[in-house]
């Protein structure tokens, strides 16, 4: 007999005891495994949970009166019981509910749970910037609306309907069932032709295309998931965000990680420069910020893109190179001479030649001689470049014998 799916329900039970064990019964009740882990690191819990950290590591950090440490110590402690939990396959999901340090405790728990392990959280500041508190995991965020103070008319339809969201997503039954060489592809709005174009011949060749948007966030995601070996080949189709998060563009937030693989992990990458052309910054033709209205300008929508000036340019050539030669086995580098983006080409708005022909010259000077250049007399948003760059990352892939 299968083992009944179960539910962890986590969070500072000490606070939020009347909140916690109301999600358990709401489990429960849908046929489900509830398993409760108290986080609490100020007093002994509401009521008995299955684990209690408190008595672990709460109580004794509470009483050298460092609350901060208390915090960190509950953390560790916490992930390292839920990972745990999770590969010996007692866990199925995992569900929480907080203000502020419950909503720190509870994702940073989640966080080290692997894609697709249904995460819940239940927060009174999930209508905040949770960029960081989501980071690049499958974290739900629920806005809890009211505070969380006992359980009432509202916000027990709220946490009835999280322990439903969570039971749902735990018992989900689809798999692809066609079991393919996955190929990350990293794209942006301004390449999406060229995204396209390359899945579909990526897709001819037999693999299954794996897209991530360039937005700091998507080229993380990426990483995090190409250091668990789950690509074939890595087709870095865009590396805009590096422009953006440098000038502190739409798509900021690349963190050291990006671009880099863990010593000795091998795992073929072939880099374009897509969107290296252009920051995107939130203005538009009506108020163009004063030191950038001498510069070539793509209005896009409430979003504009600028092109890059040669400092800034070489700035990033350096970057990307400094990056690739860490480790510059099963590194190639594609250039599409016509153009980086769609508004990169003969009569676009941002098209500067020498200024690309600069990036290309540093880039060349700075990489280590064992990586390969080419050159390609197309645009990056035309099929034949798409057909140029999902052949070489075939013949990449298949060198390693994958």
């Amino acid at each position: 007999m299968a083992p009944k799916l179960t539910i962890a329900v986590l969070g500072t039970f000490d606070s939020k005891g009347e909140e916690h064990l109301f999600l358990k019964e709401r489990i429960e009740r849908r046929g489900l495994r509830a398993l409760t882990i108290n986080l609490g690191t100020k007093d002994p819990p509401a009521f008995r949970p299955d684990y209690d950290l408190f008595s672990v590591t709460g109580e004794r950090m509470w009483i050298a009166g460092n609350r901060d440490e208390a915090i960190n110590a509950m953390s560790y402690e916490a992930q390292r019981l839920i990972l745990d939990l999770h590969q010996r396959g007692t866990i199925h999901g995992v569900i929480s509910a907080g203000g502020g340090t419950g909503t720190h405790l509870g994702t940073s728990v989640m966080r080290v749970l692997p894609l697709g392990v249904p995460k819940v959280m239940v927060s009174t500041v999930a209508s905040r910037d949770m960029s960081r508190t989501v980071g690049t995991k499958d974290i739900t965020m629920i806005h809890s609306v009211v505070d969380i103070l006992g359980v009432n008319s509202i916000l027990g339809k709220v946490l009835d309907q999280a322990a439903g969201a969570v039971c749902g997503m735990a018992q989900a039954l689809w798999e692809k069932k066609e079991k393919k060489s996955r190929i990350a592809l990293t794209f942006f709005g301004f390449i999406t032709d060229a995204a396209m174009l390359a899945k579909e011949c990526l897709e001819r060749f037999g693999y299954e295309v794996i897209p991530f948007h360039a937005n700091g966030t998507g080229g993380m995601a990426m990483e995090e998931l190409a250091r668990e070996n789950t690509f074939a080949g890595i087709l870095d189709l865009a590396l805009h965000e590096l422009a953006d998060d440098l000038m502190g563009g739409y798509c900021r937030g690349v963190g050291p990680e990006r671009l880099m693989l863990p010593g000795g992990m091998v795992i073929p990458r072939l880099v374009v420069p897509g969107g290296l052309d252009c920051a995107v910054l939130e203005f538009t033709r009506e108020n163009i910020p004063r030191e950038y209205r001498n510069r070539k300008i793509f209005f896009y929508d409430f979003r504009s893109a600028i092109r890059l000036t040669e400092k800034e340019t070489l700035f990033i050539a350096d970057q990307v190179a400094e990056k690739l030669n860490e480790d510059p086995s099963h590194v190639k580098v594609l250039i599409p001479k016509g153009g980086w983006s769609e508004a990169d080409h003969a009569s676009g708005p941002l098209y500067d030649p020498p200024i690309s022909q600069a990036f290309l010259a540093k880039l060349r000077g700075a990489l280590d001689s064992r990586i390969e250049i080419r050159e390609v007399d197309h645009h990056i948003n035309e099929r034949a470049f798409a057909q140029e760059a999902a052949t070489l990352m075939d013949r990449m892939v298949r060198s390693m014998g994958r």
